[in-house]
Protein backbone atom coordinates (compact mmCIF):
# COMPACT_ATOMS: atom_id res chain seq x y z
CA UNK A 1 0.00 0.00 0.00
CA UNK A 2 1.39 3.38 -1.01
CA UNK A 3 2.59 5.61 1.83
CA UNK A 4 4.38 8.95 2.21
CA UNK A 5 6.56 9.99 5.14
CA UNK A 6 6.16 13.67 5.97
CA UNK A 7 9.28 15.82 6.25
CA UNK A 8 11.52 12.76 5.82
CA UNK A 9 11.48 11.73 9.48
CA UNK A 10 7.90 12.64 10.33
CA UNK A 11 4.79 10.45 10.54
CA UNK A 12 3.97 8.10 7.68
CA UNK A 13 0.57 8.55 6.03
CA UNK A 14 -1.17 6.31 3.53
CA UNK A 15 -1.33 8.04 0.14
CA UNK A 16 -5.11 8.30 0.52
CA UNK A 17 -6.66 9.57 3.75
CA UNK A 18 -10.08 10.81 4.78
CA UNK A 19 -11.10 14.46 4.73
CA UNK A 20 -13.53 14.96 7.63
CA UNK A 21 -15.03 18.31 6.61
CA UNK A 22 -18.52 16.77 6.41
CA UNK A 23 -18.30 15.28 9.92
CA UNK A 24 -20.78 17.44 11.78
CA UNK A 25 -21.01 20.19 9.16
CA UNK A 26 -24.60 21.35 8.60
CA UNK A 27 -23.90 24.47 6.54
CA UNK A 28 -22.48 22.79 3.41
CA UNK A 29 -22.94 19.05 3.95
CA UNK A 30 -26.30 18.97 5.77
CA UNK A 31 -25.10 16.78 8.61
CA UNK A 32 -28.10 15.24 10.38
CA UNK A 33 -30.23 14.96 7.24
CA UNK A 34 -29.28 11.71 5.50
CA UNK A 35 -26.32 10.78 7.71
CA UNK A 36 -25.37 11.12 11.37
CA UNK A 37 -23.01 9.92 14.08
CA UNK A 38 -23.72 6.23 13.46
CA UNK A 39 -22.72 6.48 9.80
CA UNK A 40 -19.59 8.47 10.68
CA UNK A 41 -18.51 5.90 13.26
CA UNK A 42 -18.94 3.18 10.63
CA UNK A 43 -16.87 5.26 8.19
CA UNK A 44 -14.15 5.67 10.82
CA UNK A 45 -13.93 1.93 11.47
CA UNK A 46 -14.16 0.99 7.79
CA UNK A 47 -11.33 3.41 6.99
CA UNK A 48 -8.99 1.75 9.48
CA UNK A 49 -10.17 -1.74 8.50
CA UNK A 50 -9.24 -0.89 4.89
CA UNK A 51 -5.66 -0.01 5.88
CA UNK A 52 -6.03 3.78 5.56
CA UNK A 53 -4.43 5.34 8.61
CA UNK A 54 -5.21 9.04 8.80
CA UNK A 55 -7.94 11.66 8.94
CA UNK A 56 -7.76 15.35 8.11
CA UNK A 57 -9.98 17.66 10.15
CA UNK A 58 -10.03 21.27 11.42
CA UNK A 59 -11.32 23.26 14.35
CA UNK A 60 -13.82 24.99 12.04
CA UNK A 61 -15.37 21.75 10.75
CA UNK A 62 -18.64 21.39 12.56
CA UNK A 63 -17.42 23.75 14.12
CA UNK A 64 -15.48 21.51 16.49
CA UNK A 65 -17.79 18.53 15.92
CA UNK A 66 -15.47 16.84 13.44
CA UNK A 67 -12.62 16.82 15.96
CA UNK A 68 -15.01 15.70 18.70
CA UNK A 69 -16.24 12.77 16.62
CA UNK A 70 -12.71 11.60 15.87
CA UNK A 71 -11.72 11.85 19.53
CA UNK A 72 -14.84 10.00 20.63
CA UNK A 73 -14.48 7.24 18.04
CA UNK A 74 -10.83 6.64 18.87
CA UNK A 75 -11.52 6.46 22.58
CA UNK A 76 -14.65 4.30 22.39
CA UNK A 77 -13.23 1.83 19.85
CA UNK A 78 -9.74 1.75 21.33
CA UNK A 79 -8.30 2.37 17.88
CA UNK A 80 -5.81 5.09 17.00
CA UNK A 81 -5.20 7.00 13.79
CA UNK A 82 -2.88 9.66 12.46
CA UNK A 83 -4.74 12.96 12.89
CA UNK A 84 -4.14 16.15 10.93
CA UNK A 85 -6.04 19.23 12.06
CA UNK A 86 -5.91 22.96 11.38
CA UNK A 87 -5.59 26.32 13.12
CA UNK A 88 -7.74 29.21 11.89
CA UNK A 89 -5.83 32.54 11.85
CA UNK A 90 -8.83 34.68 12.75
CA UNK A 91 -8.34 38.47 13.01
CA UNK A 92 -8.83 38.42 16.78
CA UNK A 93 -5.99 35.96 17.22
CA UNK A 94 -3.08 38.38 17.42
CA UNK A 95 -0.45 36.67 19.58
CA UNK A 96 1.53 33.46 19.58
CA UNK A 97 -0.38 32.43 22.70
CA UNK A 98 -3.57 32.23 20.62
CA UNK A 99 -1.96 29.43 18.58
CA UNK A 100 -1.16 27.52 21.75
CA UNK A 101 -4.68 28.09 23.11
CA UNK A 102 -6.34 26.92 19.90
CA UNK A 103 -4.16 23.81 19.82
CA UNK A 104 -5.06 23.06 23.43
CA UNK A 105 -8.76 23.11 22.56
CA UNK A 106 -8.24 20.91 19.49
CA UNK A 107 -6.29 18.37 21.54
CA UNK A 108 -9.09 18.30 24.11
CA UNK A 109 -11.70 17.62 21.45
CA UNK A 110 -9.52 14.96 19.85
CA UNK A 111 -8.66 13.46 23.26
CA UNK A 112 -4.98 13.16 22.37
CA UNK A 113 -1.75 14.74 23.59
CA UNK A 114 -0.21 15.20 20.14
CA UNK A 115 -1.40 15.57 16.56
CA UNK A 116 0.59 14.15 13.68
CA UNK A 117 0.11 17.31 11.61
CA UNK A 118 -1.04 20.81 12.57
CA UNK A 119 -1.77 23.15 9.64
CA UNK A 120 -2.55 26.83 9.20
CA UNK A 121 -5.94 26.77 7.48
CA UNK A 122 -5.44 29.84 5.26
CA UNK A 123 -2.62 32.35 4.73
CA UNK A 124 -4.23 35.59 5.90
CA UNK A 125 -2.16 36.92 8.79
CA UNK A 126 -4.37 39.92 9.69
CA UNK A 127 -2.75 41.36 12.83
CA UNK A 128 -0.37 38.45 13.40
CA UNK A 129 2.76 38.22 11.27
CA UNK A 130 3.80 34.99 9.61
CA UNK A 131 6.97 35.15 11.71
CA UNK A 132 4.96 35.16 14.96
CA UNK A 133 2.71 32.40 13.66
CA UNK A 134 5.50 30.10 12.49
CA UNK A 135 7.51 30.64 15.66
CA UNK A 136 4.47 29.71 17.73
CA UNK A 137 4.07 26.52 15.71
CA UNK A 138 7.78 25.72 16.08
CA UNK A 139 7.42 26.19 19.85
CA UNK A 140 4.67 23.56 19.87
CA UNK A 141 6.85 21.13 17.92
CA UNK A 142 9.57 21.57 20.55
CA UNK A 143 6.93 21.14 23.25
CA UNK A 144 5.86 17.84 21.68
CA UNK A 145 2.23 18.64 20.99
CA UNK A 146 2.71 18.75 17.20
CA UNK A 147 4.69 16.15 15.26
CA UNK A 148 4.83 18.14 12.02
CA UNK A 149 3.75 21.58 10.76
CA UNK A 150 1.80 22.31 7.59
CA UNK A 151 0.01 25.14 5.81
CA UNK A 152 -3.09 25.19 3.65
CA UNK A 153 -4.07 27.28 0.63
CA UNK A 154 -0.66 28.97 0.58
CA UNK A 155 0.75 30.29 -2.70
CA UNK A 156 4.23 29.31 -3.83
CA UNK A 157 5.74 32.47 -2.35
CA UNK A 158 3.80 32.19 0.91
CA UNK A 159 4.92 28.57 1.19
CA UNK A 160 8.55 29.60 0.70
CA UNK A 161 8.26 32.21 3.45
CA UNK A 162 6.72 29.71 5.87
CA UNK A 163 9.41 27.16 4.98
CA UNK A 164 12.21 29.66 5.66
CA UNK A 165 10.75 30.88 8.95
CA UNK A 166 10.34 27.34 10.24
CA UNK A 167 13.78 26.29 8.96
CA UNK A 168 15.33 29.06 11.05
CA UNK A 169 13.95 27.18 14.06
CA UNK A 170 15.10 23.80 12.79
CA UNK A 171 11.55 22.71 11.95
CA UNK A 172 10.61 21.46 8.45
CA UNK A 173 7.46 22.53 6.63
CA UNK A 174 5.75 19.19 6.00
CA UNK A 175 2.63 19.96 3.97
CA UNK A 176 0.74 22.48 1.86
CA UNK A 177 -2.92 21.44 1.63
CA UNK A 178 -4.49 22.71 -1.60
CA UNK A 179 -7.33 21.91 -3.97
CA UNK A 180 -6.06 19.41 -6.55
CA UNK A 181 -7.74 16.91 -8.85
CA UNK A 182 -7.95 16.02 -12.52
CA UNK A 183 -10.42 18.91 -12.86
CA UNK A 184 -8.52 21.39 -10.67
CA UNK A 185 -4.89 21.36 -11.73
CA UNK A 186 -3.96 25.02 -11.22
CA UNK A 187 -1.27 24.04 -8.69
CA UNK A 188 0.72 22.64 -11.61
CA UNK A 189 0.66 25.97 -13.45
CA UNK A 190 1.02 28.51 -10.64
CA UNK A 191 4.26 27.17 -9.15
CA UNK A 192 2.81 25.55 -6.03
CA UNK A 193 3.53 21.97 -7.06
CA UNK A 194 7.03 22.67 -8.38
CA UNK A 195 7.95 24.72 -5.32
CA UNK A 196 6.65 22.03 -2.97
CA UNK A 197 8.79 19.43 -4.72
CA UNK A 198 11.87 21.66 -4.53
CA UNK A 199 11.34 22.19 -0.79
CA UNK A 200 10.38 18.60 0.01
CA UNK A 201 6.88 19.65 1.02
CA UNK A 202 4.08 17.11 0.53
CA UNK A 203 0.93 18.26 -1.25
CA UNK A 204 -2.23 17.26 0.60
CA UNK A 205 -4.93 17.35 -2.07
CA UNK A 206 -8.40 18.30 -0.89
CA UNK A 207 -11.50 17.95 -3.06
CA UNK A 208 -9.64 15.26 -5.07
CA UNK A 209 -12.90 14.12 -6.69
CA UNK A 210 -13.98 17.67 -7.59
CA UNK A 211 -17.03 17.64 -5.30
CA UNK A 212 -18.12 14.32 -6.80
CA UNK A 213 -17.76 15.19 -10.49
CA UNK A 214 -15.06 12.55 -10.90
CA UNK A 215 -17.23 9.79 -9.45
CA UNK A 216 -19.13 9.62 -12.74
CA UNK A 217 -22.50 9.70 -10.99
CA UNK A 218 -23.48 13.05 -12.53
CA UNK A 219 -24.60 12.20 -16.06
CA UNK A 220 -25.85 14.46 -18.84
CA UNK A 221 -28.54 11.98 -19.83
CA UNK A 222 -30.03 11.90 -16.34
CA UNK A 223 -31.16 15.51 -16.61
CA UNK A 224 -31.29 15.81 -12.81
CA UNK A 225 -30.60 19.08 -11.09
CA UNK A 226 -27.84 18.81 -8.46
CA UNK A 227 -28.84 19.57 -4.89
CA UNK A 228 -27.27 21.61 -2.11
CA UNK A 229 -24.31 23.85 -2.91
CA UNK A 230 -23.69 21.98 -6.16
CA UNK A 231 -26.74 23.55 -7.81
CA UNK A 232 -24.86 26.87 -7.77
CA UNK A 233 -21.73 25.35 -9.36
CA UNK A 234 -21.71 25.72 -13.15
CA UNK A 235 -19.61 22.57 -13.50
CA UNK A 236 -22.70 20.55 -12.63
CA UNK A 237 -25.01 22.03 -15.27
CA UNK A 238 -25.42 20.48 -18.71
CA UNK A 239 -22.65 22.44 -20.43
CA UNK A 240 -20.28 21.77 -17.56
CA UNK A 241 -20.94 18.04 -17.67
CA UNK A 242 -20.53 18.00 -21.46
CA UNK A 243 -17.11 19.60 -21.08
CA UNK A 244 -15.81 16.95 -18.67
CA UNK A 245 -17.37 13.96 -20.46
CA UNK A 246 -14.11 12.92 -22.23
CA UNK A 247 -12.37 12.71 -18.86
CA UNK A 248 -15.23 10.75 -17.26
CA UNK A 249 -15.36 8.40 -20.26
CA UNK A 250 -11.64 7.67 -19.90
CA UNK A 251 -12.05 7.03 -16.17
CA UNK A 252 -14.87 4.57 -16.86
CA UNK A 253 -12.83 2.68 -19.45
CA UNK A 254 -9.80 2.41 -17.16
CA UNK A 255 -12.11 1.39 -14.33
CA UNK A 256 -13.41 -1.48 -16.43
CA UNK A 257 -9.86 -2.59 -17.16
CA UNK A 258 -8.80 -2.59 -13.51
CA UNK A 259 -12.21 -3.44 -12.03
CA UNK A 260 -12.25 -0.10 -10.26
CA UNK A 261 -14.70 2.79 -10.10
CA UNK A 262 -14.08 6.09 -11.93
CA UNK A 263 -13.42 7.72 -8.55
CA UNK A 264 -10.78 5.14 -7.66
CA UNK A 265 -9.06 5.70 -11.00
CA UNK A 266 -9.14 9.48 -10.47
CA UNK A 267 -7.59 9.12 -7.01
CA UNK A 268 -4.98 6.69 -8.33
CA UNK A 269 -3.97 9.23 -10.99
CA UNK A 270 -3.60 11.89 -8.31
CA UNK A 271 -1.38 9.87 -5.99
CA UNK A 272 0.73 8.89 -9.01
CA UNK A 273 1.94 12.50 -9.00
CA UNK A 274 5.17 12.85 -7.03
CA UNK A 275 4.66 13.79 -3.37
CA UNK A 276 0.85 13.98 -3.33
CA UNK A 277 -1.63 12.59 -0.78
CA UNK A 278 -5.37 12.65 -1.56
CA UNK A 279 -8.02 13.25 1.11
CA UNK A 280 -11.49 12.49 -0.27
CA UNK A 281 -14.42 12.72 2.12
CA UNK A 282 -16.37 9.77 3.51
CA UNK A 283 -19.75 9.93 5.25
CA UNK A 284 -20.36 6.18 5.28
CA UNK A 285 -18.54 2.87 5.52
CA UNK A 286 -19.11 2.22 1.82
CA UNK A 287 -17.55 5.55 0.83
CA UNK A 288 -14.59 4.82 3.10
CA UNK A 289 -14.05 1.42 1.47
CA UNK A 290 -14.40 2.96 -1.99
CA UNK A 291 -11.70 5.52 -1.18
CA UNK A 292 -9.33 2.81 0.06
CA UNK A 293 -9.83 0.99 -3.25
CA UNK A 294 -7.63 3.62 -4.89
CA UNK A 295 -4.65 2.07 -3.08
CA UNK A 296 -2.76 -1.16 -3.72
CA UNK A 297 -2.56 -0.89 -7.52
CA UNK A 298 -1.17 1.55 -10.11
CA UNK A 299 -2.10 2.99 -13.46
CA UNK A 300 0.60 2.55 -16.10
CA UNK A 301 2.77 5.52 -17.04
CA UNK A 302 0.97 5.69 -20.38
CA UNK A 303 -2.44 5.76 -18.69
CA UNK A 304 -1.33 8.49 -16.29
CA UNK A 305 -0.10 10.51 -19.28
CA UNK A 306 -3.36 9.94 -21.19
CA UNK A 307 -5.45 11.30 -18.32
CA UNK A 308 -3.03 14.21 -17.97
CA UNK A 309 -3.56 15.09 -21.62
CA UNK A 310 -7.35 14.86 -21.46
CA UNK A 311 -7.52 17.04 -18.34
CA UNK A 312 -4.95 19.62 -19.45
CA UNK A 313 -7.64 22.34 -19.98
CA UNK A 314 -8.08 22.37 -16.18
CA UNK A 315 -4.50 23.49 -15.50
CA UNK A 316 -5.50 27.14 -15.82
Amino acid sequence: MQTITLAQNGPTFTAVGIGAWAWGDKLFWNYGSDYGETQLREAFEATLDSGVNFFDTAEVYGPGKSEEFLGKFMQETGRTAQIATKYGPYPWRVTGQSVSDALTESLKRLRVEQVALYQVHWPFAFLMSQETLMNALADEVKRGRIATVGVSNYSAEQMKEAYQLLAARGVPLAVNQVRYSLLTRQVEANGILDTARQLGVTILAYSPLAQGLLTGKYRIEDGKEPTGARKFDSRFNRSGLEKIEPVICALRKLGEKYQKTPAQVALNWLIAQDGVIAIPGAKSAEQARQNAGALGWQLSAQEVAHLELLSRPWRN
